[in-house]
């Protein structure tokens, strides 16, 4: 018995860690949707920015490797994170137990809960679950992510309409829809990028959130890599410094 636990052990550690593979092989593959400022953001001419861009290439900085893009969908994240399509996930990801059960996550890099994003002059009409709750309001989320299980739990009566990350802004300014729950960094984003679009009680959230990096499970070695390498970028300020190029950060000099 003592002998099967002491190979089972020898096993476990021979198997390489992404910390290995990604130095090995001179690269980091990071899975990004690309659809969500101002965390992620694919252009056109398909160069990619925000916060988590940014971050992503420190991360790869520190290994002394190159990023490769992963591009996945908030529907499709899991089964590529699975699938082994990438060695870390980041891009304004919700920590869930739903998503524990499949992989592990980095340390938290913020609390950031679900509010409503609708238009200023409709404020007063979308201050709460129960109003929100309602079969004349019209909701557009974005399909797979934790905005859209939001309206499922706790607004089932309300009309949903699945859009991508892109076109729901602007749905939301044509009237072609009433309200949109996302985190509150999202869209105190949008807010300030279209004018028009108020987040609603930004510091009162519906449900509390925090965002963190997506990790394969069971590789304790990358993961206190990613978590050690996170702790500096906050201690040395870096962090900071990155979030002040895209957010209103309180307290940050």
């Amino acid at each position: 018995m003592l002998g099967g636990l002491l190979a089972l052990s020898l096993g476990a550690q021979a198997e390489p860690s992404h910390l290995d593979s990604v130095m090995q092989q001179g690269q980091l593959r990071v899975c990004t949707t690309g659809d969500y400022k101002p965390y992620t953001f694919k252009a056109e001419d398909g160069e990619y920015s925000g916060i988590d861009i940014a971050m992503a290439r420190t991360l790869a900085e520190s290994l002394g490797v190159k990023v490769e893009w992963v591009p996945t969908t908030w529907k499709t994240l899991m089964p590529d994170m699975l699938a082994g399509k990438c060695d870390i996930a980041m891009g304004g990801i919700s920590v869930t137990l739903e998503r524990q059960k499949k992989a592990f996550f980095s340390t938290t890099l913020d609390v950031d809960g679900k509010i409503p994003l609708v238009r200023c002059e409709d404020q007063a009409l979308y201050q709460t679950v129960d109003q929100i709750n309602q079969p004349s309001v019209r909701l557009v989320e974005p399909a797979g992510g934790t905005n859209e299980a939001f309206v499922h739990a706790f607004l089932p009566q309300a009309q949903l309409q699945l859009r991508d990350n892109i076109s729901i802004f602007q749905e939301l300014l044509d009237k072609k829809a009433d309200v949109m729950i996302t985190d509150a960094s999202e869209a105190l984003y949008q807010q300030k990028l279209k004018p028009g679009l108020c987040a609603v009680n930004p510091t009162h959230y519906m449900q509390y959130g925090e965002k963190a990096y997506l990790l394969p499970r069971d590789d304790i070695t990358w993961k206190q890599y990613v978590d050690q390498w996170l702790h500096l970028a906050k201690a040395t300020g870096n962090y900071q410094k990155i979030l002040r190029q895209w957010l209103a950060v309180p307290g940050a000099k």
